[in-house]
């Protein structure tokens, strides 16, 4: 039984409950702009389709602009520029592009054969690189960068020589692999579209690296099987060909092969090979073949140092052939007989004492021969202005000479009178000692006689 109170409020009613009409939700409009836009990134074309649906002007401005910027770079790659048409030309009318022929090295249809990621490029570039080569005698060496492109390359055909030479003054081992093309060896002027010298530097692996290659035996080993084909291998330094005599500061019980030395401002190492000898590694390289060598001088012989003067001889093109010579200075007196060594078994000319390096003689002090006459180098000139030849001085100074000569004599004549006059003072002063000397000597003789006397007594 329930009760109701007298003053309560009346009841509400219950609101009525009214039926939602179900949402339809409209699907975006297809905006061909739109899907071409985004047709690489879908996730942002999901992303922006309901703003597509509020705001089609907008989405429709976006596309435009974003497809208007596709196809300008796609035009940028596809088609060259003027200057990329003329450089392209150039390269080939001169039969090739810089570091080789486009045909050979940088050909994408030779298959690299060996292929090797993050080699240490110095020279002509100085980053990490791949560095691969195909199946000679086609093709060539050549670096490609991350995206595949090709940074620079030199073909089989193209390469002259091929060194691989220890780095010195290196904590961990190291070698560095040097390759000079035909013409680049740094004694002729670089050309435009010739191929540089390339250098690429490979780790000696350490007692921890078991299942490295060993090195740099390896890479020696596959280029010599492809340099075989042209009838060249790979450069080594040899204690046969020189050795220092002074130890590398890192190497303390191994033989080291180079020499220091400067070349005008910049330093570097001398490398005394079986081919010719090498300068490097700072750019630019510089590499001396037996042929190019005319003569080999030592100058500025001091107590600690000296320097070696090597004349090459080269030909430009279109030219006759040109002599220079090259100095190095700054070279360690401990390496000098092995130079001198390594000249002397390869027949170098030594031209250490030939005339041109002879001393000027200047007319100072010159030597004086007879009187009134004067000793040159090539004659004696009398006072009366002719030589012993009997000829007359050269240049027309016979008159001027002579009064020179004349003034000279009269000065040896003034010398003469005053050495004259001094020894008779001495002849005269002396006289009074030989006299006492000679008493004295009389007075010795007599006693010597009176011991005579007296031995003579005692034994008769």
């Amino acid at each position: 039984m329930s009760f109701t109170a007298f003053n309560a409020p009346p009841p509400k009613a219950l609101p009525k409950v009214v039926k939602a009409e179900p949402v339809v939700v409209r699907e975006p409009k297809r905006i061909p702009e739109f899907e071409a836009a985004f047709a690489e990134r879908p996730d942002l074309f999901q992303r922006l389709q309901f703003l597509a649906a509020t705001d089609e002007r907008l989405i429709l401005d976006l596309s435009n602009y974003i497809v208007s910027l596709k196809q300008q770079l796609q035009a940028s790659s596809t088609q060259p520029s003027d200057a990329q048409h003329l450089s392209k030309k150039r390269r080939l009318e001169d039969g090739g592009a810089a570091n080789g022929s486009t045909a050979d090295w940088a050909n994408r249809s030779r298959t690299a054969v060996y292929t090797a990621g993050d080699v240490s490029f110095s020279i002509p570039q100085r980053k990490k690189l791949r560095l691969e080569w195909t199946d000679a005698p086609h093709g060539g060496i050549r670096a490609a960068n991350v995206a595949g492109e090709f940074e620079f390359g030199v073909s089989w055909q193209d390469i002259d020589q091929v060194f691989a030479l220890p780095v010195p003054e290196k904590a961990k081992k190291q070698h560095n692999f040097i390759i000079f093309p035909t013409g680049g060896n740094g004694l002729l002027p670089p050309t435009q579209g010739a191929p540089e010298p390339i250098v690429w530097m490979t780790l000696e692996p350490g007692p921890k690296d078991t299942d490295a290659l060993q090195e740099p035996e390896h890479t020696v080993s596959l280029l010599n099987a492809q340099l075989s084909r042209l009838g060249k291998e790979v450069i080594l330094p040899s204690s046969d060909e020189f050795e220092s005599a002074i130890p590398d500061v890192m190497r303390k019980g191994e033989p080291a092969y180079h020499v220091k030395a400067h070349r005008g401002s910049k330093d570097g190492f001398l490398f005394f090979l079986s081919q010719g000898i090498l300068f490097a590694f700072k750019k630019p390289l510089l590499f001396l073949p037996f042929s190019s060598i005319r003569s080999v001088s030592y100058t500025s012989v001091l107590q600690r140092t000296f320097n070696l003067n090597i004349s090459v001889e080269f030909a430009l093109p279109g030219e006759s052939s040109k002599e220079e010579e090259i100095e190095f200075s700054m070279l360690d007196q401990a390496d000098f007989a092995g130079i001198d060594g390594y000249v002397k078994r390869h027949h170098l000319h030594d031209a250490s004492l030939a005339a041109n390096r002879k001393a000027k003689v200047y007319d100072v002090n010159k030597p004086r021969g007879p009187k009134g006459s004067t000793v040159t180098s090539d004659s004696v000139v009398t006072s009366s202005g002719r030589d012993n030849s009997g000829r007359s001085s050269e240049h027309g100074e016979a008159n001027e000479m002579s009064e020179l000569q004349k003034a000279e004599q009269q000065l040896q004549d003034e010398e003469d009178e005053m050495e004259e006059d001094y020894v008779d003072e001495s002849e005269e002063g002396g006289s009074s000692e030989d006299e006492d000397y000679g008493e004295d000597a009389i007075a010795d003789a007599d006693e010597s006689d009176e011991e005579e006397d007296e031995n003579r007594e005692g034994e008769e």
